[in-house]
């Protein structure tokens, strides 16, 4: 008999799984995470759903079944990394589904590690990217403990798996014929499979759960004021997984986040994928704001090809790289000028920064002003045109000049 830690969901796959591991004689530890499925305004709803999965685990079999609350870890160790990246993979996604795979991957061996496990088993496919990012991160942090991966080892169909449930007492949701696959936490919702296969189709309405369609969004726009203090985002006080929460409802009810992305996955195959991201897209749009008024030219510009690598590796499974690290302690080198204030305009779908300050902006009034005020050296900008632009008035005169044989002698007149 071995020692199983299944990171375990309640749903059909997982129920089967567990079911089949008891039956073979494992010991089998269900370990379930709460990251804020229902948008982290979570209640007494969200919980009693949880605690109903952590029970069905029992009924299975489970010998133990763990139920932890994982957001402000997942928020202060992992989104608000990627936040100072402005991470977007492929410029678009926040990643909310990829930056989750590694605190799971963490959790199920530090279970593993107070259980004695002998392995860790998720139900990821052999098509997806979550089997590589929960792999790889358990591999880097104890390569001794065994990842299973029954469904890629054993693809599992919807009809084989209903009948194995119906044989062996596994409870059904009503839900499981639902029409889309869904996998939430409090930086984003992505939906995929049914319709959304085919990248012709539009979205269907009844796909978003978290954003307003445009017939039923605000008609005026919403102001907010996100302050930020050496990077770390606040709103009216709140902090952490409250504010994501609160911003997730705040600029989803003006459609803001909705995402149509045919993504590249790690495995090398396309995938169309449809998202709703409304804080995190909110708290991205304004962290660009403010590093746009504290950081010079170069820094922007240096740093905005860090951020696309920084979002690839998350993105591929990449988490534990020193890379990632590196990038993490270079983004870490901005963080006592990114502080200030960034007021936010909610309106039809879109989240726009509309005003920032900072005790460290860079911008000066009295030098960009046209007016009254202007304190800029207009003669200077002669000097300065006519040094910037020397190299390629030189190229221009050689370029201008007789063509040459090579041994140097000029070219004959005709």
């Amino acid at each position: 008999m071995s020692t199983i830690v299944l990171a375990y969901s309640g749903g059909l796959d997982t129920s089967v799984l567990l079911k089949k591991y008891v039956l073979e004689g494992h010991r089998v530890i269900a370990m379930t995470l709460d990251l804020g499925e229902s948008d982290g305004t979570a209640g007494a709803g969200a919980s009693a759903a949880l605690n109903e999965v952590k029970a069905k685990a029992l009924a299975l079999g489970a010998y133990d079944a763990l139920l932890i609350d994982a957001k402000e870890r997942f928020i202060n160790d992992y989104a608000q990394h990627a936040l100072r990246a402005n991470a977007l993979y492929e410029g678009v996604y926040p990643l909310s589904a990829a930056l989750s795979r590694p605190l799971i991957a963490t959790l199920l061996v530090e279970t593993a590690h107070k259980y004695s496990a002998d392995a860790v088993a998720h139900g990821c496919t052999g098509k997806g990217n979550d089997q590589v990012r929960i792999e790889i991160a358990a591999r880097a942090l104890d390569p001794a403990i065994a990842t299973l991966a029954p469904l890629r080892d054993s693809p599992l169909s919807r009809p084989d798996a209903m009948i194995f449930a119906e044989h062996h007492g596994v409870p059904v949701s009503s839900t499981v014929a639902k029409p889309y696959s869904v996998d939430a936490n409090l930086w984003g919702r992505s939906i995929e499979a049914g319709v959304l296969e085919d990248p012709w189709a539009a979205p269907p309405e009844d796909a978003y759960a978290w954003t307003a369609a445009a017939e039923n969004q605000p008609q005026h726009a919403e102001h907010l004021v996100i302050d930020f203090d050496e990077g770390v985002p606040s709103f009216e006080g709140q902090c952490g997984a409250s504010l994501v929460a609160t911003l997730n409802h705040l600029a989803g009810q003006h459609g803001v986040g909705r995402i149509d992305l045919v993504e590249d996955r790690v495995i090398g195959v396309k995938s169309r994928e449809v998202y709703e991201c409304p804080g995190s897209i909110a708290l991205i749009t304004a962290h660009k704001a403010l590093e746009r008024l504290v950081l010079t030219r170069d820094e922007l510009r240096f740093k905005a090809t860090v951020d696309q690598k920084y979002s690839e590796l998350i993105y591929d499974g990449l988490w534990p790289s020193p890379l990632r690290t590196a990038f993490d302690a270079f983004n870490g080198s901005f963080a006592r000028r990114m502080t200030g204030k960034v007021r936010l305009k909610l309106h039809h779908g879109s989240a726009t920064c509309d005003g920032s300050r900072s005790p460290f902006a860079l911008y000066d009034e009295s030098l960009a002003t046209y007016g009254a005020g202007d304190r800029f050296k207009h003669d200077a900008a002669a000097g300065f045109i006519e040094l910037w632009g020397l190299p390629l008035e030189l190229e221009a005169r050689v370029a201008r000049q007789p063509e040459r044989p090579r041994n140097g002698a000029p070219v004959p007149a005709a």
